[in-house]
């Protein structure tokens, strides 16, 4: 792959940017070291972005919320990136590769952004790089990155581990509906905005407002900041001022008590710990002797004659010799 001017990069050339994000993304072994290069050339320049992530139920209009957002959030000044992850999808397919066209009118803006991250089963997945997508992003100039999680279950977790504020987009009902969230979901939310707050829907979404406060209301939630609810109405662009102001709240807020800087590291260590133990896996999985006992071990674990700790730490032995 070609050299990547890191200069064109911080100049905000979209082009350049969207080439490095590409060299992130390869798994050739020399692409690899060229985008590790690259970024600890860049990361002096990073983490001066807000990291929002976004999660949402299936049909809560979670594209056209977020590009009401993004033209808002334009309109203000500032400069959006929008990064998309689907673990669901091991090629590009799914619905992100549909970002573009489902986010026409923002991805025709040359303040924004968007771009969706394939999944893998290389080193680190989709969150290796999507994390280092985001660093690509904030060195270019985009001073608001939005992470949007299309699959459902574990990308909650993986996005909410790399951003700043998280997002839960929910649809106007309340009881049933209620009670199918996922508490886990609930405990990631700093905030959740009710959408479609329109029409007939608007009274419905005002008292699922209230349930999701009283919700709320009842979990722990670590640090400094209360999770609020809002509504809102991408389709009519109504409530969207709301959202952005309660953001920079926590922003001011948290900037004020040194808890981004603090978070930031907190995440950067667990994910250095993560890649460690798949480096090692990875390493152990490559030795000759390891993949010729491998296949031995397992069979001799599924058959009862060995137990996997046994197993294991037999592998671990193999791959350090």
């Amino acid at each position: 792959m070609n050299h990547v001017d890191p200069d064109a990069i911080r100049a905000g050339q979209r082009r350049a940017l969207a080439k490095a994000i590409t060299l992130v993304e390869s798994q050739r072994p020399e692409d690899r070291e060229a985008s590790q290069s690259l970024l600890n050339t860049l990361l002096p320049h990073t983490g001066r972005s807000i990291r929002i992530g976004i999660t949402g139920v299936p049909g809560v209009g979670k594209s056209t919320f977020i590009e009401a957002f993004g033209l808002y959030l334009l309109e203000q000044g500032h400069r959006v990136a929008v990064l998309a992850v689907d673990p669901s999808s091991p090629i590009a397919g799914g619905s992100i590769l549909g970002d573009k066209t489902r986010m026409e009118e923002l991805s025709r803006q040359d303040k924004a952004f968007i771009r969706p991250s394939p999944a893998g089963s290389a080193l680190g997945g989709v969150a290796l790089k999507t994390r280092e997508s985001m660093l690509l992003c904030e060195a270019a100039g985009f001073d608001v990155v939005l992470v949007e999680t299309v699959g459902v279950g574990q990308s909650e977790h993986q996005v909410a581990a790399m951003v700043d504020f998280f997002l839960v987009l929910m649809l106007p009902g309340g009881g049933d509906e209620l009670q199918g969230i996922k508490k886990g979901i609930i405990e990631l939310a700093d905030a959740i905005v009710i959408n479609k707050a329109d029409g007939a829907s608007e009274s419905l979404a005002n008292i699922t407002q209230r349930h999701y406060a009283g919700a709320l209301s009842l979990l722990k939630h670590p640090g400094f900041w209360q999770p609020d609810v809002k509504t809102c109405s991408a389709l009519k662009n109504q409530g969207i001022d709301a959202v952005w102001e309660m953001i920079l709240e926590f922003q001011e807020e948290a900037l004020t008590l040194g808890f981004i800087e603090s978070k930031r590291s907190d995440q950067n260590l667990a994910w250095m710990r993560q890649l460690i133990d798949e480096l090692l896996r990875a390493r152990i999985r490559e030795h000759p002797e390891v993949k010729t006992a491998l296949p031995v071990l397992e069979n001799s674990v599924r058959e009862a004659s060995i137990t996997p700790l046994a197993a294991a730490t037999e592998i671990v032995r193999l791959g350090h010799t």
